[in-house]
């Protein structure tokens, strides 16, 4: 099995696990007698949990490799995915979500940090294809959670079924993931502390918007779907799946899109679109299933084009480098999942999901503007760093 395949096959294993919990909100509401804004407190333990392990974990897979990085807490998170169902508490819910959201925070940066080093080996872009990879899998895993709840599983019982089968086709790849080069004392960042540049600010804030729609999605779609829609709980899974398998048809295309249009033309097309879908889901009739797959289709591009450009940021003239780039935009970036839980579940306590989705759905609108500035940032950089290269006198060794 190739790098590519191989690091495509762990970006939708990732997406399997995350996907295969949201869609039985209603089912996890139901059986803890929840309120929306309870809920929502309860799903700020994975946030926490994947916020706070991005932001630790650069440095880590920096040392280790992103094979380690990635094999690990991939088979913590796993383990956890089962536990889900025992939960006999709100509180007890929002610790497994922490435990679950701290493996996922630490697989997406060694994800990604691999993914770069596959798309540096090949010398084109393809982070797009590799994130269709995690939306092929949240699709999958929205489906069968679509099927477990329709057939009348347990929540124990499908997860745990779900843990089996990442856990084996895991053992399956991970030999053939790139492992990257650890970082030595002569190998220096691109261009210092990462957190003094506005490029990864402006970077991270994309990335942040996309996390926003995209947790809120998944988090909130069946239950939106359910409760302002009056679908069934099996339909109303269908929903993320619909979001999923859209987002993953665009990510395919993405690669092409990026390379003929250029980052910031796809990102703010991309943010028109998933604006249109998520207020078409929210307020008009009927309109859940066709909003959400404009909505996955718009947000595509989001994530993959800001780590890519996050990794390229921090490339080394070794040609290694971007692990802390990629943590860093990534820890932002999950702050969205921090704030878009209790967010949607305000504002749905005060008016009603609808309201909350149209929010949502003004927040990516975001995503243009800081797109234009984050490129024009990132070339500014890169006329800098020619200008101040030494330049070595011919005839020299």
């Amino acid at each position: 099995m190739n790098n590519r395949i191989a690091v495509f096959v762990v970006f939708a294993l990732n997406g399997a696990a995350f996907g295969s919990w949201a869609p039985r909100m209603p089912a996890l509401a139901e059986s803890l007698r929840a309120e929306p804004g309870t809920l929502g407190l309860a799903l700020l333990g994975a946030s926490v949990g994947m916020v706070l392990a991005a932001s630790f974990c650069g440095g880590v897979v920096e040392r280790v490799g992103a094979r380690v990085g990635i094999a690990v807490p991939l088979l913590v998170g796993a383990a956890a995915l089962p536990v889900i169902g025992l939960a006999g508490s709100v509180a007890a819910l929002a610790g497994v979500l922490f435990v679950l959201g701290a493996a996922v925070g630490v697989v997406d940066v060694a994800m990604n940090v691999a993914g770069v080093a596959v798309e540096r080996a090949g010398g084109k872009a393809i982070m797009p294809v590799l994130h269709a990879g995690f939306s092929v899998g949240a699709m999958l895993g929205a489906g069968g959670a679509a099927l477990a709840a329709g057939q009348g599983w347990s929540i124990t019982a499908h997860l745990g079924v779900v843990a089996v089968i990442t856990a084996l086709v895991l053992f399956a790849v991970i030999r053939s993931v790139p492992a990257t080069a650890a970082a030595t004392a002569e190998q220096p960042a691109a261009n210092g502390k990462v957190a003094r540049r506005p490029v990864l600010w402006l970077l991270a804030s994309i990335a942040l918007c996309s996390a926003i729609a995209e947790g809120g999605s998944a988090d909130w779609s069946a239950l939106l779907l359910v409760t302002e829609h009056g679908m069934s709980q099996g339909a109303a899974a269908l929903g993320y799946a619909a979001f999923s398998l859209a987002m993953a048809v665009a990510r395919f295309a993405g690669a092409w899109t990026q390379n003929r249009f250029g980052a910031a033309r796809t990102l703010a097309g991309g943010s028109v679109l998933a604006s249109v879908g998520l207020l078409l889901a929210a307020l008009l009739p009927g309109g859940g299933y066709p909003g959400f797959v404009l909505a996955g289709a718009g947000l595509a591009a989001a994530f993959p084009i800001a780590l890519g450009l996050a990794g390229a940021a921090g490339r080394r003239a070794d040609g290694s480098g971007g692990e802390r780039e990629i943590a860093f935009v990534s820890a932002l970036a999950y702050s969205g999942f921090l704030l878009g839980p209790p967010m949607i579940g305000g504002i749905a306590q005060l008016t009603s999901l609808s309201m909350s989705f149209v929010a949502v759905g003004l927040t990516t609108a975001l995503i243009a503007p800081a797109a234009v500035a984050a490129t024009r940032s990132l070339r500014r950089e890169r006329v800098a760093a020619e200008e101040v290269r030494p330049v070595v006198p011919s005839g020299t060794t």
